[in-house]
């Protein structure tokens, strides 16, 4: 299938034989430079990947290149662009200038571990451990398509994250924060994000007719995301993240007076508010641009006395206070759009575990007090 040829002293070329196209002979040729045993191996591993349907490709194809091509082709097509800007930052900011000069074939787990190291001088241990599954899912690509034995990653010892301290607002702390929301126009959206604990993406991509007034229920159909400067509507990442929601009779009250409040808004602006126009938006029906929400939140926590608490923070709220209520873990899970129970019960098990002494309080008001006896002989 295919021989060595000593080019110069050093310098060795291997040609594979590919079968024919229009009747002519196909042939790929590459370079080797080193030892006749560092060629002959380069060979093998050519025609293994030819036997296997995974033809090997130029062995001097640097992470740089396969990161570029990977980025291009599988994640731009796989994943959402969202997920590609995290991973395109990823690459261009941190994995290229450090390991895009290296070969991927050479590309060692020592090599990976010290740019870790390097990186954790600036970065958050978190922020590197998400570089590492980036970087490890990639690879594993490179093993699927052939281009390398295994994965480096897999024998990499990426950093632990600490484990980041959940803030949750209590009842008081929400009904603080709603006080010094209610005199801005950002109230409706804080209001539904804690009597709901949906995403901000979902909240600022609702629309009217995802919304059921009379049967007191949402649908999360869409969501809003802000990309190249612009917003972009797409559909939910998962299929658990389209769901439906039901609302409380006080959320379902103030979103019938909310409604009937941007009516008349939009009447006297010579328009009529239709099903297809967002909930939260602009006095001009334009949708709200997510870091403007996010940095007006801030300030009313800030100014409500709360310290740092984020937007998230408020679907965290949501989920501790009806744990706290008795709630079932299903039910929150179903909720907030999670993909299982299990993935709920782990992100908030910190609050289970808190609930451990009500459920034992419980248990003992139904069974009966113990009896002290004399002892017994077994």
């Amino acid at each position: 299938m295919g021989h060595l040829r000593q080019r110069t002293k050093g310098s060795w070329q291997i040609t594979i034989y590919q079968g024919y196209l229009g009747g002519k002979p196909v042939r790929f040729h590459e370079t080797v430079k080193g030892t006749k045993e560092n060629a002959a191996k380069r060979l093998r591993e050519l025609e293994y990947g030819i036997d296997h349907g995974t033809p090997t490709p130029s062995g001097e194809i640097t992470v740089e290149s396969y990161l570029r091509d990977w980025l291009q082709g599988y994640v731009k097509v796989k994943c959402s662009m969202r997920t590609y800007d995290g991973y395109r930052s990823i690459i261009e900011n941190h994995l290229i200038p450090n390991l895009g000069h290296l070969l991927l074939r050479k590309l060692q787990p020592e090599t990976i571990e010290a740019f870790y190291g390097k990186a954790c001088e600036t970065l958050s241990p978190r922020t590197v451990q998400h570089h590492h599954r980036m970087l490890s899912e990639a690879l594993k690509h490179a093993v699927r398509k052939g281009h390398i034995g295994r994965n480096p990653c897999d024998l990499a010892q990426a950093p632990s994250p600490r484990k980041r301290t959940m803030r949750t607002l209590t009842v008081a702390e929400v009904e603080t924060m709603l006080t010094h929301a209610a005199s801005t126009p950002y109230y409706p959206i804080i209001y539904m994000a804690v009597s709901t604990g949906l995403r901000q993406a979902e909240l600022l991509g609702l629309r009217w007719r995802d919304v059921d007034l009379e049967g007191q229920g949402l649908s999360v159909s869409q969501v809003l995301y802000k990309r190249g400067g612009l917003c972009i509507f797409k559909e939910p990442k998962t299929k658990g993240s389209s769901r439906r929601v039901d609302m409380t009779p006080k959320l379902g009250l103030f979103l019938k007076q909310y409604r009937a409040q941007r009516e008349v808004l939009f009447l006297e602006r010579g328009r009529i508010l239709g099903l297809d126009d967002l909930v939260f938006a602009s006095d001009k029906g334009k949708p709200l641009d997510p870091c403007t929400v996010t940095h007006n939140f801030a300030r009313i926590v800030r100014r409500a006395g709360l310290g740092k608490v984020r937007f998230h923070d408020l679907r965290h709220s949501f989920a501790s206070i009806m744990l706290m209520k008795g709630a079932p873990a299903k039910v929150i899970s179903e909720c907030l759009g999670h993909a299982s129970v299990a993935f709920t019960m782990d992100v908030y098990s910190h609050l289970l575990q808190g609930m451990q002494r009500d459920a034992m309080n419980l248990l003992d008001e139904v069974l009966p007090a113990g009896v002290s006896q004399e002892p017994l002989t077994y």
